[in-house]
């Protein structure tokens, strides 16, 4: 019997075999066969989810976007000849730090959003 996901994921795969699609399967526990996708987990698991306790929702929306922001536009990727895959051109300016943000790196802050 299948539950949630799996229900699902059997539905989509039933549905792409009546159309002619055929799909890869990646096993469970083999992050070599998504490499790009288990790197990015990897990073995100050991850069921020171990090193935070998120005390609400907000919280963890704010400092998610700025490590995803940091992850795109500053932090380094040797794939990329150590270049950020899309370095911002201007820096926005930067808000002053919160008690959630103080162990940011200034380049990890928020930009200040003006509405």
């Amino acid at each position: 019997m299948c539950y949630g996901s799996e229900f699902i994921a059997t539905a989509v795969q039933q549905w792409l075999g009546q159309i002619g699609v055929k799909t890869l399967y990646i096993a469970p526990g083999s992050p070599w066969e998504n490499g790009y996708n288990e790197s990015f987990n990897g990073s995100l698991r050991d850069e921020l989810l171990n090193g935070e306790i998120f005390y609400s929702l907000a919280e963890a929306k704010v400092l998610i976007e700025a490590w995803r922001r940091h992850y795109n536009t500053v932090r380094p990727h040797s794939s990329l000849g150590y270049r950020p895959p899309a370095p911002e051109t201007a820096t926005p300016p930067y808000p002053a730090s919160g008690s959630a943000s103080l162990h940011l790196h200034p380049d990890m802050a928020a930009a200040r959003i003006i509405h």
